[in-house]
């Protein structure tokens, strides 16, 4: 495969941002197998964010012939007091990630998954740590908890600090040369990127990809203009395993999916911002040529959409009622979730997983 193809599958929509794509070129120019990873706290159930948007570019990197590490980085959790800081729990949470994906069709023997347990016993992991976190200032370390969910003025633990060194430290001991994360990953990704070369590493390239929005109104709306206060407020929306009304679970039942669909936030004729087109644009449109809008002929009758501009134009010209797009994502999301509701049906381990899971405590 030729590297311009490989640039386009990992550019490939859900991802939102590549620093940059000529440091990436440059990569796959000079270095012929390059390593991606994504690490995951364990936390609970698993969404369409963490699920299908994650598989989404684990499938486009192995395509693209990259190796793909996956961290299940469960002492990252337990510092973050996921699960109540429940480690057995939170070791279960990482297995139930990891047949989530495989559910989602990534195929198991081309990704490495990677489990804490052998690796905190490597002096040489810890004495990266100790080195990023020289190169760090407190101030520094403080603003970077957003990669934990955290703000700054929380009453946070000393533990806390200790979150982003690891992260960092994670991509060079694993081998990373393309640290494939989130949006709200930005912040580690950046400091890898600063301290590599210092530490006597590499500078990483990282593939950050989107974040998709939660099913609720946004508490201010319309949307403050004052971008750093907008930003704040549509990451308390975004789609989160702690609060199941922001979020639609991979293994959800049909009457389920159209239940949540039923009741989101979707405000006519506007695209920017809607859940709903979220949904539309980054799994629906992902996985389906299509959108098929069913009403009836008084309301204008059947309509195939194509792509997700087409679905823009209909809808912010109002030819589109709200009501009529929320089923046609809701009957969407039911056909391409099937395959994961049938999996967990017949894994027996998947399904313990998910029962044990699903009677937690699930904090953010």
């Amino acid at each position: 495969m030729d590297i311009e193809t490989k640039i386009e599958l990992i550019a490939k929509a859900p991802t939102d941002e590549i620093i940059t794509v000529q440091a990436l070129r440059e990569l796959l120019e000079t270095n012929s197998k390059p390593i991606a990873y994504n690490g995951f706290e364990p936390s609970g159930k698993v969404h369409l964010g963490t699920g299908l948007i994650c598989s989404y570019k684990m499938k486009d990197f192995i395509q693209a012939g990259i190796k793909f590490k996956v961290y299940l980085a469960t002492w990252h959790a337990w510092i973050n007091d996921k699960l109540g800081g429940d480690r057995e729990m939170i070791k279960k949470a990482a297995l139930h990630f990891k047949h989530s994906w495989i559910a989602l069709g990534v195929p198991e023997d081309k990704i490495e998954f990677i489990w804490p347990d052998q690796l905190y016993d490597d002096l040489d992991y810890w004495e990266i740590v100790v080195k990023v976190a020289k190169e760090m200032t407190l101030a520094r370390g403080i603003r970077t908890l957003e990669i934990a969910g955290r703000k700054e003025s929380e009453g946070l633990k000393l533990a806390s600090l200790l979150y982003t060194p690891m992260q960092v430290a994670d991509i060079f001991h694993f081998g990373v040369q393309i640290p494939q994360l989130g949006m709200d990953q930005r912040k580690a990704n950046v400091v890898a990127m600063e301290v590599g070369e210092k530490i006597g590493f590499w500078k990483p390239v990282p593939v950050h990809h989107h974040l998709l929005q939660g099913l609720v109104k946004p508490p201010v709306w319309p949307l403050p203009a004052d971008p750093t206060a907008k930003k704040e407020v549509l990451s308390a929306v975004k789609m989160s395993k702690s609060k199941p009304n922001t979020a639609i679970f991979i293994y959800d039942e049909p009457e389920e999916i159209r239940q949540k669909i039923s009741k989101a936030f979707c405000p006519e004729k506007e695209v920017e911002n809607n859940p709903l087109m979220d949904l539309a644009k980054y799994v629906i449109f992902r996985e389906k040529n299509e959108i098929v809008i069913e009403r009836p002929e008084k309301f204008g009758g059947k309509i195939e959409i194509q792509s997700f501009e087409e679905l823009k134009s209909i809808y912010s010209a109002g030819k589109l009622h709200p009501m009529d797009f929320k089923n046609a994502v809701a009957e969407s999301l039911i056909e391409i979730l099937q395959p994961v509701r049938e999996y967990f049906r017949k894994n027996k381990e998947a399904t313990e997983t998910k029962q044990v899971i699903e009677t937690a405590h699930i904090t953010r």
